[in-house]
């Protein structure tokens, strides 16, 4: 049965027409409705006629409204993101931290969608409004305003040791029963702005990604040997790195039930003096606490004479006393020619460039000629001393600022001593029973949080911050941080099924994911772009659901 249009004086007519056959078996037709003239059907008459026909068969009904798209929004990373922030129950703890009768926005979804953006568009907060529409976030109120976000930070300030308390307390079932091993370490997060507030946490120091001045805030992140981070800390830009070790160790131990504590820390984080504070703070609990601390170069100085009686085992480990501990030494013999050879290269450059000001000097003071600007002394002493310094070779080359004559000298004792600790660990332990190659492994664990940092800086770009207040600074890292918590327990999950995505990856893969809206009429259909078998196996490797 299908329709056809003839035409009769003049005029277009919609029929009804059947096919059959006769009693010869020839095909033909009839008529079985003349539906009327074309140009007087409406979709008034004629959408009852197929709404009655697509009911009869099941199907949805028939509507001449036009179909109105709305935009696709990204939803698989912002779905999975949700449903591991409800899986590791930081939903649930948060909502309790946060209980307010007086705030008429849900804190809670207004930190989540910061934190779930600094993993997959970091921008700032009113970058963040523009994101959030572009994303469909589940369980997100309708209107949200930039003033909304700072409140929610705010708030998250107000409850700051209740909400990190919380989260410490989602996060231990993560953490191995016999957690024994923490890892500190600081890095440095640049800050725009050049206002001062009370109680300033922005303040200029050695800018650790820049290496140079910059005015900044430090943040310190402890972390288990897994790679899962416990806690953050937030200190002024100035401070001196040995003396945030406290603070933070009491905290752990406040947070986490740790019984003997073994602290693996880098260098800048070494102070002799404060190491007995450390053990007696651990030692209150009726705790041991042991530390695996890298020696500073500041200090290597120190080390001359017991390095140059160490004897290393096939390993390269060799061990020592420094400082009434046990001092362990890891040498690496092709890191060491490696140094020995670059420092060598510069010296030798070096002396090269002073080679030909002195030749320059001699043939003007023959009398000849030379091309270009007239040497003097004083200036080869300048620009020699300024070459030095920048080859960060002041300590083996010497120029004689006394003499008359331009004339500089190596010194091959400060060389000798440099190639003495060329390939060489230094690290100090008090831990009685730990094999050397333990507490070396132990230590280049650490080169984890460096990682971390890296990940804080590139994928969720931390810095630069543009806050002003303090708690806004300080909200803004405990932001962060979540967002690290996140990234590292995907990877976690990821590692643990061998998949072979990074978090990065399996967001941009899962982003993919779309969710559709569209109205017809009075009407309003939604559906989620169809998933590719990559983006199921990244669910069943984050141990997620999949979106309905």
């Amino acid at each position: 049965m299908y329709t056809r249009i003839t035409k009769s004086g003049g005029r277009q007519y919609l029929q009804l027409v059947e096919s059959f056959r006769n009693e010869s078996g020839k095909v033909r037709t009839r008529v079985v409705a003349n539906l009327g003239r074309l140009d007087q059907i409406t979709p008034a008459r004629i959408d009852p006629l197929i709404n009655g026909l697509n009911r009869a068969v099941g199907r949805a009904e028939n509507t001449s409204s036009d179909v109105v798209q709305e935009p696709g929004l990204s939803f698989g990373d912002v779905f999975a993101l949700h449903e591991l922030w409800r899986d590791l129950g930081i939903d649930v703890a948060l909502k309790r931290a946060l209980r307010s009768s007086r705030r008429a926005f849900d804190a809670e979804a207004l930190i989540r969608a910061m934190v779930f953006n600094r993993l997959c568009n970091p921008s700032s907060k009113l970058g963040c409004l523009r994101w959030l529409e572009t994303v469909a976030m589940p369980a997100m109120p309708d209107t949200v305003t930039h003033q909304n976000l700072l409140r929610a930070m705010d708030a998250l300030m107000d409850h700051a040791d209740a909400v990190e308390n919380a989260i410490a307390k989602q996060v231990r079932p993560l953490v191995d029963r016999d957690l024994e091993i923490v890892f500190y370490d600081l890095t440095t997060v640049r800050i725009h702005g050049e206002g001062k507030v009370e109680d300033d946490i922005r303040a200029f120091g050695m800018n650790k990604e820049t290496g140079g001045i910059a005015r900044q805030f430090v943040l310190g992140v402890v972390q288990t040997a897994e790679g899962l981070p416990l806690m953050h800390t937030v200190h002024p830009g100035n401070v001196a790195e040995t003396k945030t070790l406290q603070a933070m160790l009491a905290t752990v131990l406040q947070r986490f039930p740790i019984e003997r504590v073994i602290l693996v820390a880098d260098r800048g984080l070494l102070s002799l003096d404060n190491i007995g504070a450390l053990t007696s703070l651990a030692e209150q609990g009726g705790r041991t606490l042991e530390f695996i601390l890298a020696v500073p170069a500041r200090r290597y100085s120190d080390l001359v004479e017991t390095f140059k009686t160490l004897a290393f085992d096939e390993a390269g480990l060799a061990e020592s006393v420094f400082a009434d501990h046990r001092l362990i030494v890891a040498h690496d013999p092709s890191r060491a020619e490696e140094q020995r050879v670059r420092r060598r290269a510069r010296i030798a450059e070096l002396e090269r460039m002073a080679d030909k000001m002195v030749d320059k000097l001699d043939i003007q003071d023959a009398g000849q000629t030379a091309k270009g600007r007239r040497a003097s002394d004083r200036g080869a002493y300048s620009r020699f001393t300024r070459a030095v310094a920048d080859a960060e070779m002041t300590r083996f080359l010497n120029a004689d600022l006394d003499a008359d004559r331009f004339s500089w000298w190596v010194d091959e004792d400060a060389v000798a001593r440099a190639e003495l600790f060329d390939g060489k660990l230094a690290l100090i332990t008090n831990a009685p029973d730990m094999a050397p190659a333990d507490a070396v492994a132990r230590y280049k664990g650490l080169a984890d949080i460096e990682r971390g940092f890296r990940v804080l800086k590139s994928d969720i770009e931390i810095a630069p911050v543009h806050h002003r207040l303090p708690d806004r600074i300080r909200a803004h890292a405990l932001i962060c941080f979540l967002a690290l918590v996140l990234y590292r327990v995907m990877r976690m999950r990821l590692k643990a099924k061998g998949h072979s995505a990074s978090p990065r990856t399996a967001l941009d893969l899962l982003a993919r994911i779309q969710k559709h809206t569209a109205h017809i009429g009075e009407r309003t259909f939604e559906g989620t772009s169809k998933t590719t078998p990559e983006q199921l196996d990244l669910f069943d490797a984050l141990s997620l659901p999949k979106p309905a």
